[in-house]
């Protein structure tokens, strides 16, 4: 018996920094054998015939858990995994001369060294002024090598106030290739966060659901996960978190955060789990004083590395995949803003002994 159905996560773009969406569909018994990109495009609503031959391409649909061709012909009671990157915007999105730093760039992928402040993708109260408008302005008249018109495609995103490395494709199989990646966990994120407190042991792993709070939509909380329920139903979405000790400041930490996952805010919201609050979140506490002295000098120190770092301290240093086209697998490293890397300084002199200055 097979039922004519259509799953998908209802919460993809919103809840996960991996701008994809998953569609599960099992053919109807009655169904007469057709292209699959013909009866995708009947099935799934506002995408186009290019976009699912681009995911076909890229290894994006399965039948039956054997990736297949566009031109596979669906059968009765075929199962269809279906990978999509970056769903329709419900808005367009015009060029505008925003600056950002590109780390490399060829004809199928750009790696973005982003500044702190500059939000990724437009949004609610951010409809202009984002890295996608700067990234249209960046490619508008431009022609890859063998004649097409690049454009960017978004894959995954991080916070407006996060700085360092993003992954940009430039055209729709490079998309579902690189979004691939990002579904099956195997692309190479690491983070360096500086967090409150200190640790008993120098690595560990956080798992735990993310989902928004029901008391302010605008952060995560983390949920448990609870065994033998099935995904849907859980509350927020499975995140795995691995973290290791860099150097340890007393009061604050410098931590590498390893994704495993990728939902909005995770490591902050993780970090602030286990009791570990990102230094100068305002969003998740770290911009009070949670740990050290009540001298009014060691107060004030704290206060200067707050105006030094009016952000929350994260940075994704190290960005790694295998490229789309050449299958080559590509390595990048980001060194620290100004901002973080001073007060990681002033930590470091305090934590030493020396004067705060």
């Amino acid at each position: 018996m097979c039922n004519n159905t259509t799953q998908s996560d209802p919460d993809t773009l919103k809840e996960e920094n991996e701008l994809y969406e998953h569609h599960r569909i099992a053919v109807d018994k009655g169904q007469a054998m057709l292209r699959i990109d013909k009866y995708l495009q009947t099935r799934l609503e506002g995408i186009s015939r290019t976009k699912i031959q681009a995911a076909a391409k890229a290894g994006c649909i399965l039948v039956n858990d054997s990736q297949v061709k566009s031109n596979y012909k669906v059968k009765p009671c075929d199962v269809i995994s279906v990978l999509l990157p970056e769903p329709p915007h419900d808005f367009e999105v015009y060029p505008e001369d925003v600056p950002f730093n590109i780390a490399y760039e060829d004809d199928d992928v750009i790696v973005v060294d982003k500044q702190a402040g500059l939000v990724v993708h437009p949004g609610h109260g951010n409809y202009t002024g984002t890295l996608l408008n700067g990234l249209l302005y960046h490619l508008q008249g431009k022609r890859n090598g063998d004649g097409s018109t690049p454009e960017p495609y978004l894959v995954h995103r991080i916070d407006k106030d996060t700085s360092g490395l993003l992954l940009v494709a430039k055209n729709e199989t490079a998309q579902a290739f690189l979004a691939k990646q990002f579904f099956e966990h195997t692309i190479e994120r690491k983070y360096l966060a500086l967090v409150w407190g200190d640790f008993a042991d120098d690595s560990g792993t956080i798992v735990g659901n993310i989902g928004r709070s029901p008391q302010d939509r605008r952060i995560m909380c983390v949920y448990p996960h609870e065994e033998g329920l099935p995904e849907e139903e859980q509350r927020g979405k499975h995140a795995v978190t691995h973290w290791r000790v860099v150097e340890r400041f007393g009061y604050v930490t410098l931590v590498e955060c390893v994704l495993e996952t990728g939902r909005t805010h995770q490591i902050r919201a993780h970090m602030k789990h286990i009791g570990h609050p990102l230094f100068s979140d305002a969003a998740y506490g770290g911009d009070a004083i949670l740990k050290g002295t009540t001298f009014s000098r060691y107060k004030q120190f704290v206060v200067n590395c707050f105006q030094q770092l009016p952000r929350q301290a994260l940075h994704a240093r190290v960005l790694g995949f295998v490229h789309p086209a050449t299958r080559k697998t590509m390595h990048f490293e980001s060194p620290l803003p100004t901002d973080m890397q001073t007060v990681l300084d002033r930590w470091r002199a305090y934590s030493s002994g020396k004067a705060l200055s």
